[in-house]
């Protein structure tokens, strides 16, 4: 997977790229846009992955875009001042390389639903590797 890595107040955290979208935007205009602002490279939009409404009534939405060939690199998130960016890295990661706590925010975005998602999950087996919940 495609994943950015964003720094906040000192803490680092590895997200799938994204964003907002703007006024004059569909959902799909949007993720494109984000995803050439954060990955320089230019997508098309296969489908949707997710539908969030989380708690405070935010609702999100998770598309699964195809890139082709194209190598992405980090770009940039303009709302954000260049003296101090948020987008620090994107790289390819498999499910393993990404920690834990990254990982888990994942399965919101729905990518049970991503061809080998599921089968990479089945096979982690069923030993618990939460580092607080052991011992």
């Amino acid at each position: 997977m495609l994943m950015a890595k964003h720094r906040v107040d000192g803490e680092e955290y590895w997200c799938l790229p994204g964003g907002g979208v703007e006024d004059s935007e569909t959902l799909e205009e949007g993720v494109l846009r984000e995803v050439g602002e954060e990955c320089t490279v230019k997508g098309r939009v296969l489908r949707l992955t997710s539908n969030l409404i989380e708690a405070n009534g935010i609702e999100s939405f998770t598309y699964l875009v195809d890139i082709g060939e194209q190598e992405p690199r980090l770009g940039h998130d303009p709302e954000v001042d260049a003296d101090s960016p948020i987008l620090v890295d994107l790289q390819w990661l498999t499910l393993r390389e990404i920690p834990e706590r990254d990982r888990a925010f994942l399965w919101q975005a729905g990518l049970m639903t991503v061809p080998g998602f599921l089968d990479e999950v089945t096979g982690w087996g069923n030993d618990i590797s939460c580092p607080d919940c052991v011992g």
